[in-house]
């Protein structure tokens, strides 16, 4: 390897290279797991809290191994992954119903959920059971919230997470290079989950909640993890949604995908295409994402 690319969001040269292999000389019995955890210490490869990020490695070293550049160790066992083994605890919950105009519901209370940990198992309860996508945890860079009425009554969950890697409508309309989409694709996030709960029937509720979340979404990641924050993306299943809560927030309707998933790297894949809406958190996003 002669050239340098970005690759999981660091740069990898013939000094990188030449790191990882170094790494394994030094510990030629070690797994890929225990390579991953040493690696993010040479590099102190660390997420804002200081966490390492060996997930993040995992996946880097992976990509190395797939192109030919370095040779990981034969697989041992299954990565150690929480989620595998996590079953999502039952939390009690009111079940009645709400129907009224949104005004009697107003002011909502927003809670992003790193600022109210305990109320995390309801989120994890609530998205698990009733959300058609179902959910047991997050990775990544996320955002939580849960969103109550006026009289303290859970009325919606909202999970931001990390943006798809590729998507050709979105990366059109950024007008990206693929190195750009690779430097700068952390400064998007992905509405993976917006859940109105099944027994509120609120008229303009989910447009409501979004306009007030996306307000405050930049501050709330930048507080977070010290960076910054340009565009959310969503896509919504036309088989089930219109996405018209989506629309009501002026969110901006890119199109249609191709119907492939991330894990598609070999075109074999056919899922049912979903529309891809967007939504600009700063004026200049586009040059600030291709810079």
């Amino acid at each position: 390897m002669d050239a340098t690319c970005i690759i999981q969001g660091r740069t990898i040269g013939p000094d990188e290279i030449a790191s990882i292999q170094g790494l394994r000389a030094e510990h030629p019995q070690c797994s890929r797991y225990q390579l991953s955890r040493w690696l993010c210490q040479l590099w102190d490869w660390r997420d804002p809290q200081g966490q390492i990020k060996d997930m993040a490695a995992r996946s880097l070293l992976l990509k190395l191994h797939d192109r030919g550049w370095i040779a990981l160790p034969a697989k041992r066992r299954a990565s150690p992954n929480r989620m595998h083994h996590k079953r999502v605890a039952r939390v009690d919950h009111a079940t009645e119903p709400i129907h009224a105009p949104l005004g009697e519901l107003l002011p909502l209370e927003i809670h992003e959920l790193s600022r109210y940990p305990h109320e995390q198992p309801l989120f994890e309860c609530l998205l698990h059971r009733y959300h058609y996508l179902s959910h047991t945890s997050s990775v990544g860079l996320n955002l939580k919230y849960m969103i109550y009425d006026r009289g303290e009554r859970p009325v919606a969950c909202l999970l931001f997470g990390s943006a798809a890697w590729k998507c050709a409508v979105r990366d059109q309309f950024i007008g990206w290079s693929a190195p750009e989409r690779e430097r700068a694709l952390q400064q998007i996030t992905n509405n993976t989950r917006c859940l109105v709960l099944p027994w509120v029937d609120v008229r303009e509720l989910a447009s409501h909640v979004l306009s007030r979340v996306v307000r405050q979404l930049r501050a709330d990641w930048h507080r977070k993890y010290a960076r910054p924050l340009h565009l959310v993306e969503t896509f919504v299943d036309r088989s089930r949604f219109v996405g018209s809560g989506y629309r009501a927030a002026n969110w901006i309707d890119l199109g249609q995908t191709r119907g492939r998933t991330r894990q598609d790297r070999l075109n074999q894949i056919q899922v049912s295409p979903k529309r891809v809406l967007v939504y600009p958190l700063s004026a200049d996003f586009r040059a600030a994402l291709r810079s």
